[in-house]
């Protein structure tokens, strides 16, 4: 268990929550142990890499464990920000659903996913599904670290067809901190890059630093949208997570800032797989 310090309190329990009625999104309590399911046969592992080599931050995919994980949290949480983090200090893949959307948008699913993007709104179900379901199954011996999805128990469940999940890290971030982060959210449709207009500003407002083409607001992050949004995503979110805690696989964290939760999200990661980065590197 992981014990306070300053600035913020997590714990990491196998089973437990990460502080009991102290942040909103669910997650912990207790269930049952190991996370093993009948009918489903471990992905098998990668051969090793050879002796002396380093596993760098350029070949995720020479992790030393077949490790696969998935980052739950609401809107606004900071998924991708300890996805960037985890995936650069254990050498896994972030595997992003609204990257793999974007990158689809050519053919049939990204023609139907393109309407619901352009509109701010979820992609639905069995369209979200049938990209993500490609995308895995091109990388069944490659260890990953998924964030987006699962988001509904359909989903979860479509998950468990094609791999058993290790270790499932739940966000549970305050619901005032999360309506006033989604509400300064601005971001950039061709590429999915977000800025924050408190504390990630771009250096010319309204304009994407890299490619200088405008911002914009979605449409669920403006302020009249949030509560409904962070609703809806706590009712289809609160069977997966029932789901993962059943399993003994799920570990949540609580706090207000991302640097604050990630040593503990580092320290239970060290110990499933050898970590590339020291915490401090990263």
């Amino acid at each position: 268990m992981c014990t306070g310090r300053r600035g913020g309190w997590m714990r990491g329990e196998r089973h437990g929550s990460a502080r009991r009625g102290g942040a909103w999104g669910g997650g912990g309590g207790g269930g049952r142990g190991g996370g093993g399911r009948a009918g489903l046969t471990p992905c098998p592992a990668p051969p090793p890499a050879p002796v002396g080599s380093r596993v760098g931050l350029r070949s995720p995919v020479m992790a030393s464990k077949l490790l696969r994980a998935v980052v739950l949290g609401p809107p606004g949480s900071g998924k991708g920000t300890m996805c960037e983090k985890i995936a650069r200090s254990f050498g896994l893949q972030h595997l992003s659903s609204g990257q793999f959307l974007r990158e689809n948008l050519g053919g049939e699913v990204g023609v139907l996913a393109k309407q619901y993007l352009e509109r701010g709104l979820l992609v639905p179900d069995h369209v979200i599904t049938r990209v993500m379901m490609s995308e895995l199954e091109k990388r069944r011996d490659q260890p990953w670290l998924l964030d987006g999805f699962p988001r509904t128990l359909g989903q979860a469940e479509a998950l468990d067809r094609i791999c058993e999940l290790d270790l499932v890290i739940s966000l549970n971030i305050p619901f005032e901190t999360l309506k006033d982060r989604l509400s300064a959210r601005w971001v950039h449709p061709a590429s999915g890059r977000v800025y924050n207009m408190d504390f990630n500003p771009p250096h010319v407002q309204g304009i994407d630093d890299l490619t200088g083409e405008p911002l914009v607001q979605r449409e669920d992050d403006k302020p009249e949208a949030v509560a409904a949004r962070l609703r809806k995503y706590k009712d289809a979110a609160k069977p997966v997570i029932e789901l993962y805690k059943s399993r003994g696989i799920l570990h949540s964290f609580s706090g207000t800032e991302t640097n604050k939760i990630w040593p503990y999200v580092y320290t239970l990661l060290s110990s499933k797989i050898p970590p590339i980065l020291s915490d401090e590197e990263n």
